[in-house]
Formats: C-alpha cells, sequence, structure tokens
C-alpha cells in the first residue's frame, strides 16, 4: 500500500498555487455540498462530510464559504445538483487509474475525461477493469523530520490504524479503516503529532514501478486530469521515481 504519499505531496502543493486563483475551493463547494446532501449537514454525524471540510480549512477556505456550501447541499441555499462518477482507465506502461468526479453534465465530463486520456497515451475503460486492485482506505501521511517512529507508531495502533509505512521517502504513511480516520487523527492531535495529509483515499492493492518517459508521461495524465473541473481526486497505482515526484511538486 505504500507510496501513496508521493501523489498526494503533489496534489497539496499544487493545490497552494491553485488556491491563489480560487480553482481549488470550487471543487471543495461541490465536494462539501454533495456530502451534506447525502449525510446532512451537522458534520459532527456526518464523517465524509467532516473529513472534506478539514481539508477544506487546510487550504484556508473562508468558514462562509463553506457554511454556504452546506445550505446548497441541504437546500437551504439554492445549488446546482451533482451526480458522483467514477472513471475507469489505463495510462501509460498499462498504470491503472481511477478518476472521481462531480459532474452537472454526465455527458460532457465523460466526453472531456476520455478526451485527456487520449490525448496523454491512455485509454477509458470498463466499470470494474481496474477498481478491484483499490480499497477506500483513511490515509494520514506524517512528515519524518522531528517525529519518533515508535511513538507514531504506538498512538496510530492503538487508535485503530490498520497499517504502517516507514519505508516512503520523507513522510510516514498510515492506513485506516474509512471510519477509523478521525479517531487516529484525534489521537495524533492528542499527542501533538502533526500530519501533512488526511483523506478517504483509494489505494492500490498493487503498485507498478514507472520509470524514464513510462513516468512523466503517467504523471502529465494524472496532473491534467485532476485539473479537470469535474474531477474531485485521481488514484493510480503507479510508483513514481522520488526525483520526478520532488520536481513536481515544486512546478
Amino acid at each position: 500500500m505504500s507510496g501513496h504519499s508521493k501523489w498526494a505531496s503533489i496534489k497539496h502543493k499544487k493545490g497552494a498555487a491553485d488556491q491563489k486563483r480560487g480553482k481549488i475551493f470550487s471543487k471543495f463547494v461541490r465536494e462539501i455540498s454533495v456530502a451534506a446532501r447525502f449525510g446532512g449537514g451537522d458534520p459532527a454525524s456526518n464523517p465524509r462530510l467532516r473529513t472534506v471540510i478539514a481539508k477544506a480549512k487546510q487550504f484556508n477556505m473562508p468558514a462562509d464559504n463553506i457554511d454556504k456550501a452546506i445550505k446548497k447541499g441541504t437546500g437551504e441555499l439554492p445549488g446546482v445538483s451533482y451526480e458522483e462518477i467514477t472513471y475507469e482507465g489505463y495510462g501509460p506502461a498499462g498504470v491503472a487509474l481511477m478518476v472521481d468526479c462531480l459532474s452537472d453534465n454526465k455527458n460532457r465530463t465523460s466526453s472531456e475525461i476520455r478526451n485527456i486520456f487520449d490525448k496523454r497515451n491512455g485509454r477509458m475503460a470498463g466499470a470494474g477493469s481496474v477498481a478491484w486492485n483499490f480499497n477506500k482506505k483513511g490515509f494520514i501521511a506524517v512528515e519524518k523530520e522531528g517525529v519518533d517512529e515508535d511513538q507514531l507508531l504506538a498512538v496510530a495502533l492503538d487508535a485503530g490504524a490498520e497499517d504502517f509505512n516507514a519505508e516512503e521517502k520523507g513522510a510516514y504513511e498510515i492506513f485506516t479503516r474509512p471510519e477509523a480516520l478521525e479517531e487516529v487523527k484525534k489521537a495524533l492531535e492528542a499527542k501533538g503529532i502533526r500530519y501533512s495529509h488526511a483523506e478517504i483515499a483509494r489505494i492500490p492493492k498493487t503498485t507498478v514501478a514507472v520509470t524514464g518517459k513510462d513516468a512523466q508521461h503517467v504523471l502529465e495524465l494524472m496532473e491534467e486530469l485532476e485539473d479537470h473541473d469535474d474531477v474531485q481526486n485521481v488514484s493510480s497505482n503507479a510508483d513514481l521515481p522520488d526525483d520526478l515526484v520532488e520536481a513536481a511538486a515544486k512546478r
């Protein structure tokens, strides 16, 4: 299950740039609205809403914007109705990809996502083609600097973590059942352990090591998909080289 922190790191750093142009806020508005529509507007009783609000706050999304997005989801304010769609496909070197979208026009979104795959030497695939290789997990990344590994492992496992990976460069990776994510986050916070990422993510059961031009092409495909307005999240089983990831995060 290792390697997810690489892509998460790229997305987080690029999200700071998107924050400046407001793009990331529009994506959070969609996700918050849908979470509120399906689970209610109270974050205390809606784990999905609570998680996305925490992510939005990491990017300094104003509280007023969050409140309006919730009310659009619950119907207290007028808003657009979004449909949840997941597309599956393959990238260069046979890398498996899952693309989670929120769309108000399924036909348009499907066509545009297919065009991105085609343009970047990938291809769309049918439902279930790659989904079997992914599990939904709670994911937390903790930067290694200044963190005691043994303490982190003990706190995470005691709070309900399922797996722990210390092999990734720069970050410890913690995996939980989706419903246990909040408890593990709270346990880390109680011990003063700061995390850089915390989310419900699609984690691949097996990964594919991709190098050279293939790795660059896979990353370009993932970045273009992620940049689409309707795309909320891109997951893959690509294990990308550290130097490529570091360069991409700095762009």
